[in-house]
């Protein structure tokens, strides 16, 4: 996967909340091997790093021919960007296009535990 770059977050100390919205997502289906479109939105409370925009397009371009589950690309999204940045706390919503005449939604959660200072 590509490098999701980090920066210094200009207001450490600060508790607020950055949103990002890429609603223009594609990953593949591992089953039917056919396209699914959705909307990430990426919610969270920075610590000491932010996430550097321009990686994390190139991060997304990186599932357009991935083979996935939605449940499997909102956890390791969520997963890579923890990783990444270790923020206070991150929500990653996949909001999928219907299909089938099935709409979904998945949503992952992550609260950093005092133990994790």
């Amino acid at each position: 996967m590509a490098e999701i770059i980090t920066f210094e977050n200009p207001h450490h100390g600060r508790k607020y909340t950055i949103t990002h919205v890429n609603p223009e997502f594609t990953s593949v289906c591992p089953i039917t091997g056919m396209p699914d479109f959705g909307t990430i939105t990426i919610k969270y409370i920075p610590d000491k790093l932010c996430v550097e925009l321009k990686s994390l397009k190139y991060y997304f371009f990186e599932f357009r021919s991935k083979g996935i589950f939605y449940e499997a690309v909102t956890n390791l999204i969520l997963d890579d960007l923890v990783k990444a940045c270790e923020p206070l706390e991150m929500e990653v919503t996949s909001d999928w296009t219907p299909r089938g005449g099935l709409h979904s939604t998945i949503n992952a959660k992550y609260i950093k535990c005092e133990e994790e200072d």
